[in-house]
């Protein structure tokens, strides 16, 4: 592969291409304003500031960029409309003021004067706004991105061409499907599945970047001396467990084999993480428990006028954690006290459900109902990121209806998760082992950073009140909310989140 060819390549990825762009951006827009604020003298505006603009500009920048990040514009398969890009951008850089207002506070050499800052903000917002629509353009019309041979066209190879959304396949494309075996080429020709490779396909005169083996049965079809020269010239060799994994952040319980788990390296179980986790866990929690008593007081006050003062703010319901052991999980109570007198315990159904109060709907929006789960956090039952806890009726039958989903609790639930961000509301069997692929995924690529990204996305979320990130499901895809035809619920003769 050519180092043009490596260097174009990069364009398929989005935190490669955006996170430069706009730092970039942010910091010409803080000397811009600077040179707009003193008269279009730079050196003015140094000698007036008392120092080089420069380490303004980097701080200003790495503000922006976080606030950014918190929007979810860095993720691998945002796919924002043009008006939702433009609003984000606008927050992202608010909070990216904010946060620079706050760092010259602390660092008092930083201050570039509170107009300075304004016009800088705003050239930044309209800067990025373009510049933003236009780079996502180009990743997903980039012709230079991964080239991968698929080496089998059956049902494993088939999820792979179920990845038909742009922002899916943003960061790479299929050179074609070679059939192990006369079965899958039959299979692949009923599903219209291309470009199917003939048998006297010369391999060797294609051009691709990455090889990824998805065969439906690999005994006695298994190609090693071919794929040995590819690792040998530098193209890389990959599993569709790994490969799938990598592209749409979750593990695919259908193609996954077993022992896959047992061989994948995790850091979950590291003291030093697990150390650092817990403290983040109790300052964080204290921290948020203390900035958030306005909003619960508001919150009880909505509970108190709407159900009158004798009224239940909370409730406790038994959730599995860490090693299945079982605790007794707060929110503030968003549905009416009788809400099971007619209908008998079932699924939460999000914000549709009929029983959710006024106040109730608005306290879930925006997962104000869930900040009395910081006590589970302070009290070692949760952690602020995690796996949703479930109930102990649900999980018995999850378990026995859904393969490894007993694996989840390897690590402590959480009150912010990979799969809240990925997938909304479930109601169904099928719902929790969409979510476990997530978790899962989670489980098996934590670390600290990946922590604080989950925290900072979470972000968007909330501000949004929205059930999923921008990278989720919209309401028109097959796994937002609601079940598919033939989904099964677990809702008879049991309990779910009932307030």
């Amino acid at each position: 592969m050519t180092p043009w060819r490596q260097l174009a390549r990069h364009l398929a990825n989005p935190l490669l291409v955006l996170l430069p762009a706009d730092a970039g951006v942010a910091g010409i827009a803080l000397y811009a304003a600077a040179w707009l604020r003193f008269g279009f003298d730079l050196d003015q505006a140094h000698a007036t500031l008392g120092g080089s603009i420069a380490p303004r500009a980097a701080g200003f920048a790495l503000c922006v960029v976080v606030g950014l990040l918190t929007m979810g514009l860095y993720r691998a398969r945002q796919r924002p409309t043009a008006a939702e890009c433009v609003a984000r951008v606008l927050v992202g850089v608010v909070i990216g003021g904010f946060g620079y207002v706050l760092l010259f506070y602390l660092i008092p050499y930083l201050n570039t004067g509170r107009l300075t800052l304004a016009v800088a903000m705003g050239l930044c917002f309209v800067a990025l706004s373009g510049l933003r629509i236009a780079l996502l353009q180009v990743l997903d019309n980039n012709t230079a991105k991964r080239r991968v041979l698929m080496i089998g066209s059956g049902r494993v190879a088939s999820k792979v061409g179920m990845l038909r959304r742009r922002s899916d396949r943003r960061r790479f494309d299929v050179v074609g499907f070679v059939p192990g075996s006369a079965a899958e080429r039959t299979y692949a020709e009923k599903r219209g599945m291309g470009p199917l490779l003939a048998p006297e396909t010369d391999l060797e005169a294609l051009v691709f970047d990455e090889v990824v083996v998805a065969l439906d049965d690999r005994r006695g079809v298994f190609p090693t001396d071919q794929l040995l020269r590819h690792r040998y010239v530098g193209i890389e060799v990959r599993d569709i467990v790994d490969f799938l994994e990598h592209e749409t952040g979750r593990i695919d319980l259908d193609v996954l084999h077993p022992g896959w788990l047992i061989f994948a390296a995790s850091g979950h179980s590291r003291w030093g993480y697990r150390l650092c986790k817990r403290l983040f866990d109790l300052i964080f929690a204290t921290g948020l428990l203390v900035a958030s008593a306005p909003l619960a007081v508001m919150a009880a006050a909505g509970i108190w006028l709407e159900e009158g003062p004798g009224a239940p703010l909370l409730y406790r319901q038994r959730r599995v954690g860490r090693g299945g052991r079982v605790f007794e999980l707060f929110k503030f109570r968003s549905m009416r006290v009788d809400a099971e007198q007619h209908s008998g315990p079932q699924w939460a159904s999000g914000k549709e459900d009929a029983r959710v109060t006024t106040t109730g709907r608005i306290i879930r929006r925006f997962r104000i109902d869930e900040l009395p789960q910081l006590v589970n956090v302070i009290r070692g039952e949760m952690s602020i990121v995690g796996p949703r806890p479930e109930r102990p009726e649900f999980v018995e039958k999850l378990t026995a209806h859904i393969a490894l989903y007993d694996y989840r609790h390897c690590v402590p639930p959480g009150l912010a998760g990979w799969a809240q961000l990925n997938f909304p509301y479930g109601a169904s069997v099928e719902d929790a082992a969409e979510k476990l692929k997530y978790d899962l995924f989670y489980i098996k690529n934590t670390n600290f950073l990946f922590d604080l990204f989950i925290v900072m996305q979470t972000v968007e979320v909330v501000l949004w009140g929205r059930a999923v990130s921008m990278a989720g499901p919209r309401p028109a895809d097959p796994a937002s909310h609601g079940r598919e035809p033939g989904a099964v619920s677990l809702a008879a003769g049991k309990k779910r989140d009932v307030a």
